[in-house]
C-alpha cells in the first residue's frame, strides 16, 4: 500500500469518525428533545382532565394541538390522546380519545391505590401495534389515578427521517474527506515521490549527480536538503576515490616497472660481475620496500575516515610523546616537546598517526641533522619544526596533496602520502593543515583541531604525578 493511499484512508477514517460522532450526538439530542416534548404533551392532557373531569371527553382532542393550530406531536393532522381513569381497586374507565384500553402496570395500580397526589410514572407502551407515550398520575385521597397516552408514530417518523438525513450527511462528509485526503496526500507526498524516484535512479545507474528540488521548510524539505547533501558528499567521495586510484596506479607503475626490469636482468645473474649483481639486488630490495610502504600508506589513507576509532578526550601531549618515543627508537633522533597540556575531543589513533607522519617527515628531510626536532602544542595547534631544506612558497599549498613531491624531495624515499593522511585527520577533527618555512632554516608543518573540540584541561595532581611528569616535559626529551 502506497503512502499516498495510507494518507487518504487516514483522512477518510477521521472524517467518517467525526461525522458519525456528530450524527449520533445530534440524533440523541433531537430524540431527547422530541420525547421530552411528547412527555410534556401527555402531561398537559392528564392535568387538564384532572382539573375538570366533566370535560374530559373534549380535552383530549384539544390538547393535542398547539395554539397556532399545528399538531402538538406530529405533522399528519389530528392525533387524539387516549385518556382513562383507574380506580383504587384497579377498575379502568375510558374517558376520551380512541376507544382503546391502556395497559395498567403494577406501578400504575399502586399509584391508583395509595399514591400521593401528583405522583406520576411515564412509560412507553405498545397498543394495537403502535407505540404510545403514557403518563400515569395519582389523584390521591382515594380518587385513584389518571392515565393519558399519545401516539408516537409521527414523532418516530420525524426521528426516522432525521436519522436518514444524518446518515446521508455522514456519507457526504466521508466522501468529501476522502477527496480532500487524496488531494492533501498528493500534495504532501509529492516531494517524497520525487525523493524516492531520485534514490531509485541513483541505485539503478549509480550516478550521484542528481539533486531533488527543496520546497518549503517542513520535515520533507529538510529530508530533501539532507538527501542533496548526502548526494554531494557521495559525489565528492567518488571523485576522491577515482583520483586516488588514478594517482596510486601512476605511482605504483614506477616501482613495478623497475622490479620487472630488474627481474629480467636477474635471469642473467650468472653472467654479471659480483658488484653489478649486488647492486641489482640492492635495487630490488629498495624498490620492494618502497612498494610495500606505498601499499601501507594507500591502505591507511583509504581507511582513515572509516575506522571505528571512537571519539574521546585526548591529551595531545601524550599523543605527541608516544609518537616521539617511537621515532627515537627507529632513528635515534631526539624530540623536544613544548606543550600547554591541551585536551581535545577526537580519535586517539588517528591523531597519533598524524603526529607520527609529521615527525617521520621531519626526520626524513633532516636526515643528516643533529639538532632536535621540535614539537609545539598551543590551544589545539600542533607544529613540528625541523632544520631541513625548508619548503618553497609555491610548494606550501601542495605538499598535502596525494603523491605530490616538491623539487627538494626528489631522491628522498617516501610515497608522498604521509602529509595527505595528516590533512585527512585534521579535516576529520574540523581543523586545517599548514606548512611554512622556518626562520633560520628548515620547515614548520602541522595541523589544528577545531575550536569546538577543545576541552578544559584537567587539574594537575599536585600530590605526586606532576613531579614525575614535569622534568620530562621541561627537558623535552623522550628517550627510548
Amino acid at each position: 500500500m502506497s503512502l499516498r493511499l495510507r494518507f487518504t484512508l487516514a483522512f477518510t477514517a477521521v472524517g467518517a469518525l467525526v461525522a458519525v460522532l456528530v450524527g449520533v450526538l445530534s440524533f440523541r439530542a433531537a430524540s431527547d428533545r422530541v420525547v421530552e416534548g411528547a412527555n410534556r404533551t401527555v402531561r398537559m392532557v392528564a392535568l387538564a382532565v384532572a382539573e375538570d373531569r366533566d370535560t374530559a371527553h373534549a380535552r383530549p382532542d384539544a390538547v393535542t394541538r398547539r395554539s397556532d393550530g399545528n399538531p402538538g406531536t406530529g405533522d399528519d393532522g389530528e392525533q387524539p390522546a387516549i385518556v382513562q381513569s383507574v380506580a383504587p381497586d384497579g377498575t379502568v374507565t375510558h374517558l376520551g380519545g380512541p376507544d382503546m384500553e391502556l395497559p395498567v402496570s403494577d406501578t400504575g395500580r399502586a399509584l391508583a391505590a395509595s399514591g400521593a397526589p401528583g405522583q406520576e410514572e411515564a412509560t412507553m407502551i405498545d397498543v394495537g401495534g403502535a407505540t404510545y407515550c403514557q403518563l400515569t398520575i395519582a389523584l390521591g385521597e382515594g380518587q385513584g389515578a389518571l392515565q393519558a397516552a399519545i401516539p408516537l408514530a409521527p414523532t418516530l417518523g420525524v426521528l426516522g427521517g432525521m436519522a436518514m438525513e444524518i446518515t446521508e450527511a455522514a456519507l457526504a462528509v466521508m466522501c468529501a474527506a476522502a477527496g480532500a485526503g487524496w488531494l492533501l496526500a498528493r500534495r504532501i507526498t509529492r516531494p517524497l515521490v520525487r525523493l524516492a524516484g531520485a534514490a531509485e535512479e541513483i541505485s539503478a545507474d549509480g550516478h550521484v549527480d542528481r539533486e531533488v528540488p527543496v520546497d518549503g521548510r517542513d520535515e520533507v524539505a529538510r529530508l530533501s536538503a539532507s538527501f542533496n547533501t548526502m548526494i554531494r558528499r557521495l559525489a565528492a567521495s567518488r571523485a576522491v576515490r577515482e583520483r586516488l586510484v588514478q594517482d596510486a596506479a601512476h605511482e605504483v607503475r614506477t616501482p613495478l616497472t623497475s622490479l620487472t626490469t630488474n627481474a629480467g636482468v636477474l635471469r642473467y645473474a650468472t653472467e654479471l660481475a659480483p658488484d653489478d649483481r649486488d647492486r641489482l639486488l640492492d635495487d630490488v630490495e629498495d624498490e620492494t620496500r618502497e612498494l610495500g610502504h606505498l601499499v601501507d600508506e594507500l591502505v591507511e589513507l583509504a581507511l582513515s575516515r572509516s575506522r571505528d576509532d571512537a571519539e574521546q578526550p585526548v591529551e595531545l601531549t601524550e599523543v605527541a610523546g608516544r609518537a616521539a618515543r617511537r621515532l627515537h627508537r627507529r632513528t635515534g633522533r631526539i624530540v623536544l616537546l613544548d606543550s600547554d597540556d591541551c585536551l581535545v575531543r577526537g580519535r586517539r589513533q588517528a591523531l597519533e598517526r598524524a603526529v607520527s607522519n609529521l615527525l617521520e617527515n621531519a626526520a626524513k628531510f633532516d636526515g643528516d641533522g643533529e639538532d632536535p626536532i621540535e614539537v609545539h602544542i598551543r590551544r589545539g595547534t600542533l607544529t613540528v619544526s625541523d632544520r631541513g631544506p625548508g619548503i618553497a612558497v609555491e610548494d606550501a599549498e601542495r605538499v598535502f596533496d596525494r603523491f605530490y613531491r616538491a623539487d627538494t624531495a626528489h631522491g628522498v624515499p617516501g610515497s608522498g602520502l604521509g602529509l595527505a593522511i595528516v590533512r585527512e585527520v585534521a579535516e576529520m577533527h574540523d581543523g586545517t593543515v599548514f606548512a611554512r618555512s622556518r626562520s633560520g632554516g628548515g620547515a614548520a608543518v602541522g595541523f589544528t583541531v577545531g575550536p569546538s573540540r577543545l576541552l578544559p584541561s584537567p587539574e594537575p595532581d599536585l600530590a605526586g604525578s606532576q613531579d614525575e611528569q614535569l622534568p620530562e616535559r621541561r627537558a623535552g626529551r623522550h628517550p627510548d
